[in-house]
């Protein structure tokens, strides 16, 4: 896959029609116990449908695989969904979309899944409603009603970083955060240390168990036991951090080192240690993981483990181009390689 692809939209002269045998609207609608006009709604994402009854048409929409005759052509947008706007990774992840974006003469919409009130519409219907090229869900989780749905009306979707496990059949783009995880703890065993605490984001995201595992691996190459109160299961978020490194600091044996598995909680390390008059790196060792912009500017600069938030982006963009396009993709799952990034944060334990 290349950045080159030619754009995606075709003429409607060029897109395909009903096939002999495809369902029809009419037939779903009679499947469906509803009018005609109430499935095209559905298809549509447009309002005036009971939550009940959209239920019920999406249902036969997913048992059936239903496929809509490409009549219209999609808007010149890809769109991003993000499970909350305010991330500090959302920046750099549209900016990879953006790049790619540009280059094939898209514009970029975007949308939040988080803090919805579960009216009629949901994000899907609203998606649809703008029918664009394509649709990249940033660190959620979707059904297969949902998948189903934007099938039905011809709009790929790619899975970025989900935080469930993805569909089987929804490509998706991620890291590599085992490895991750995995050269976080080495890196910290070949300083000495041993009493090494983790603290981790919730335990149902697959990038979460992934960073815990490597952390598992490490420790175990090493001959290392794991003291499972060194084990912290929170959020990818400062608070969190603060609390888990003010708790892990006043252990009688406390660690001498703390991979914290984001840089919120890596940030939270470091107030945690600057009230318990703990010195970074002279007393205890930090490792964050991310590589935001801020982590370089914190005292001292944090090392990390950076995740290719960017080129993440942009892979997602043209595994939509793609699939827009009508190709299937060489592979449904890319993980792009993380890196550990030495600073002033880790040394050699006292």
């Amino acid at each position: 896959m290349t950045a080159t692809q030619p754009r995606v939209p075709q003429p409607p002269s060029q897109r395909r029609g009903r096939r002999r045998g495809e369902l029809t609207v009419a037939a779903v609608a009679r499947l469906a116990g509803v009018s005609a006009p109430t499935v095209s709604k559905v298809l549509n994402g447009r309002a005036g449908v009971a939550v009940s009854t959209r239920r019920r048409v999406e249902a036969v929409l997913l048992e059936h695989g239903y496929q809509r005759p490409d009549a219209i052509a999609p808007a010149a947008i890809l769109e991003v969904a993000f499970h909350q706007l305010e991330s500090h990774l959302a920046v750099e992840i549209m900016r990879g979309v953006e790049q790619v974006a540009r280059e094939q003469e898209l514009a970029v919409g975007f949308t939040e899944l988080s803090g919805r009130d579960g009216g009629s519409r949901t994000w899907t219907d609203e998606v649809l409603a703008r029918r664009p090229t394509g649709v990249i869900v940033v660190y959620s989780d979707h059904t297969a009603q949902q998948q189903a749905q934007l099938a039905a009306s011809g709009i790929p979707l790619v899975a970025l970083d989900p935080t469930g496990q993805p569909l089987h059949s929804t490509p998706s783009v991620g890291a590599t955060n085992w490895s991750g995880g995995l050269s976080a703890t080495q890196h910290l065993l070949d300083l000495g240390h041993r009493r090494i605490a983790i603290l981790t984001g919730p335990a149902d995201y697959l990038c979460s168990r992934a960073r815990l595992d490597g952390y598992r691996a490490a420790m175990d190459a090493a001959g290392v036991p794991v003291d499972p109160r060194l084990i912290k299961v929170g959020r990818f978020c400062v608070p969190d951090g603060l609390a888990f490194g003010t708790d892990l600091l006043r252990m009688r044996d406390a660690p001498t080192a703390i991979f914290a598995s984001n840089d919120l909680l890596a940030i939270g390390v470091y107030e945690a240690a600057r009230r318990a008059g703990v010195d970074i790196p002279g007393q205890l060792s930090v490792i964050g993981f991310d590589d935001m912009e801020y982590a370089r500017w914190c005292g001292p600069p944090l090392t990390t483990v950076r995740q290719p938030l960017v080129d993440m982006g942009a892979t997602a963009a043209r595994l939509i181009l793609t699939l827009a396009a009508g190709h299937r993709p060489a592979q449904t799952r890319i993980e792009l390689a993380t890196t550990l990034v030495l600073r002033q944060s880790t040394a050699a334990v006292a």
